[in-house]
């Protein structure tokens, strides 16, 4: 495809202003790395650029574009398991400001006990639990069973929970 016509072009562009904002949170969900997430977004929108024309009702497109991201996000992680470079322990930065040590930490937990999950289970948590989508949906959007969605989210958040040392879960015990 070469390109868009005039009129289809001005839809996306106004689409892209308006949508991008959201798009980036939500691939921070999946990514945990800022610079990853702007990847994922900009990969998403070349999706959509190149099936612009052939999409209807391009005012109410969230649910695609949210499908289309979940699985760049997963094929990213299995197509780049073993190439991609290895990042380092720390990186040189300034010292966040006192008042917010509390959040920062907090954030770096959540995000250590994500990183803990597949790109599947992680895609899993964030429907559900992030865009607050319905066992239904997230089966549709994944392409699997509502119990496959259950059982493993129940997998997943189990994982997350032994992560962040939640009182009354261990490696034993089903929650």
């Amino acid at each position: 495809m070469n390109g868009l016509d005039a009129t289809h072009e001005e839809g996306f562009a106004r689409y892209v202003v308006s949508a991008r904002p959201a798009l980036r949170r939500n691939a921070f969900v999946l990514m945990g790395d800022w610079f990853d997430a702007d990847d994922l977004v900009q990969q998403t929108l070349i999706t959509l650029y190149r099936r612009w024309e052939r999409l209807e009702r391009h005012e109410a497109l969230s649910a695609y574009t949210r499908t289309v991201m979940v699985r760049l996000f997963i094929d990213e992680r299995r197509r780049h398991r073993w190439t991609r470079e290895l990042p380092q322990d720390s990186f040189p930065e300034p010292e966040p400001a006192p008042g917010e040590m509390a959040r920062i930490g907090d954030r770096m937990v959540l995000l250590k006990a994500l990183s803990s999950l597949t790109a599947r289970q992680r895609s899993l948590v964030y429907l559900r639990y992030w865009e607050d989508l319905g066992i239904e949906e997230v089966a549709q959007i994944m392409g699997c069973s509502p119990a496959t969605v259950r059982s493993s989210t129940s997998r997943a958040m189990r994982i997350l929970r032994e992560h962040l040392n939640v009182p009354g879960t261990s490696a034993g015990t089903d929650s």
